[in-house]
């Protein structure tokens, strides 16, 4: 039986994708996934290397480890108007942050990459992203940019909205923002690598299927999310976007590193291939260069 090390976050919405797969509720096809769990700043790191044949990564990641990986169709976690979240003490506007600070989760997010590209200029530091809120609230930093289940709670907690970034980006593009996917490394070879889609995918409709259960197991993870918000949490980034990347989504996963590559964060465009996909994107490069911009 070959193994497949198998790496994604603690966060509730990749437990309930991985419920079924941790659980052997289906088909593995021969395969046996040991499941690894760190923060996607560390998995993103872990995946320069090519530590884990499968991990979870945030799509601006893609690019620094395309030479070992490559995607899933199925999988991504997808904001459909709305996506990481720029907060403060008090209200502020974009010309408020000039010269000031903000604290990021980390560098290789898809979150830094969507606050370059709506704010070129920003200046930023690395913060464990469960002490953002706190670092903003103590007054270290002006602002901090809030990612997985703090985009949901941090009004409560008495903070002030900056700017949504996948609300900014649907109105920039009309486009979802393509948030975090997962990578399959490449040297396992082509049959493995449709194999491991498969499973996945499957692991993925279980929990659709069986929700109660799937979020029971992602409340795990999510202690202190009462269950309303986890269920509207898990329902943002685990739905039927998850199960494939149809042609929208595979545009603004371009699109968006274009623009990182149009702003500098990137040395070049990256060659961009789903494995699984239901559709094909042979001619979607040319498509989205022309809008680029």
């Amino acid at each position: 039986m070959q193994e497949i090390h198998v790496a994604h976050s603690p966060d509730s919405d990749d437990a309930f994708m991985f419920w079924a797969l941790a659980h052997d509720l289906v088909d593995t096809e021969g395969l046996k996934f040991i499941h690894h769990l760190d923060d996607i700043q560390t998995l993103n790191e872990a995946a320069k290397v090519g530590q884990y044949e499968l991990t979870a990564i945030s799509y601006y990641a893609y690019p620094f480890i395309q030479d070992k990986y490559a995607l899933l169709a199925c999988g991504s976690s997808i904001g459909d108007k709305y996506g990481p979240v720029v907060i403060a003490k008090t209200p502020l506007k974009k010309e408020d942050l000039a010269g000031k600070t903000i604290a990021i989760p980390g560098e290789m997010t898809t979150a830094y990459l969507a606050l370059k590209v709506w704010y070129p200029e920003a200046k930023t530091e690395v913060v464990p992203f469960n002490q953002i809120m706190d670092k903003v609230a103590d007054g270290t930093y002006v602002a901090g940019l809030i990612i997985h289940e703090g985009q949901l709670t941090y009004r409560e907690k008495g903070f002030h909205k900056v700017v949504d970034l996948g609300e900014w980006w649907f109105q920039e593009c009309s486009l979802p923002l393509p948030l975090g996917g997962n990578a399959v490394r490449r040297d396992l070879g082509p049959e493995t690598c449709q194999k491991i889609a498969r499973v996945l995918k499957r692991s993925i409709q279980h929990g659709l299927e069986h929700r109660e259960e799937a979020l029971a197991y992602a409340k795990s993870f999510a202690k202190d999310l009462d269950e309303s918000l986890l269920d509207r949490f898990v329902g943002m980034y685990v739905n039927d976007m998850t199960l494939n990347v149809d042609l929208e989504i595979q545009k603004a996963v371009r699109l968006l590193l274009f623009r990182g590559y149009g702003i500098g964060l990137l040395s070049e465009k990256p060659e961009i291939v789903f494995i699984g996909a239901d559709e094909s994107s042979e001619n979607i490069d040319s498509c989205v260069l022309s809008e680029f911009r």
